[in-house]
């Protein structure tokens, strides 16, 4: 798959997407026996790309899931040096050059996919390929049922109505005057589940994703990392395949 060549030399480890382009601006570039310049693109499986007459060679796809806790940040790095998912992972996965599946933010919890593959990360997100996220919710009051149809039906945010959303059976609990449910959705704006709660009334209390697609929370601890298992990953790209992405890792 084509791609910037910056992005290429990022991915394989070579450098950072700034120093990328400083040594494409310095000439120290190739691609088949040519020298590239900054926006030039190409494809590491067919072209040969060269660093200072060395063959770029591409990082090997990685995947690993974490249990993302409150208060960490979604982000590789964060300016006000607020901890994120990265400083989570052992110290090992530094090298792989990994980064988060899509946001889960400050106050919520559940499960992260962190890659270095973006077919994958593209076939799990793009709204178009209809892959579901999961999410245990509990929320201020009790949801009723015209609540819980508005949700199906999708609600009305400042930039337009949510996708509908699939929805668990409600669970109640009068001491805490707060309701559990699942909900199921097919698109991630940002804080979604909380402002859509908002718009009905019934704020959120605690919000933990328990899915991406094929992948499940389980029994990992808070604050934990681990790489897929065998059965995860060939469930993980059969998924992405099925979903319109070309896959690198299934190679």
């Amino acid at each position: 798959m084509r791609a910037r060549l910056q992005k290429l030399l990022a991915a394989a480890g070579v450098a950072s997407r700034r120093r990328a382009e400083a040594l494409l601006a310095e000439g120290r570039v190739r691609v088949n026996g040519r020298v590239a310049r900054l926006g030039d693109s190409a494809d590491p499986d067919v072209d040969r790309v060269e660093v200072d007459g060395r063959r770029l060679a591409a990082a090997p796809p990685a995947f690993w899931v974490l249990h993302k806790p409150r208060g960490v940040l979604t982000t590789t790095r964060d300016p006000q040096g607020r901890p994120t998912v990265l400083d989570l992972l052992p110290a090992g996965a530094a090298r792989l050059r990994l980064f988060p599946v899509g946001r889960l933010d400050l106050d919520s919890e559940g499960l992260l996919l962190l890659t270095n593959d973006g077919d994958v990360a593209q076939a799990l997100l793009h709204p178009s390929r209809g892959s579901e996220r999961e999410y245990r919710v509990r929320v201020r009051g009790r949801l009723d049922a015209g609540a819980l149809r508005r949700l199906r039906e999708g609600v009305v945010l400042a930039e337009g109505r949510t996708a509908p959303a699939r929805t668990g059976r409600p669970r109640y609990d009068a001491a805490s005057d707060t309701t559990a449910v699942t909900l199921t959705l097919i698109e991630g704006r940002k804080r979604q589940i909380r402002r859509a709660m908002h718009a009905l009334g019934h704020p959120v209390v605690s919000l933990v994703r328990v899915r991406m697609g094929p992948l499940h929370l389980g029994g990992l601890p808070v604050g934990r990392a681990r790489p897929l298992t065998p059965p995860e990953r060939e469930r993980l790209l059969a998924h992405a395949r099925r979903h319109g992405s070309p896959v690198r890792g299934a190679r």
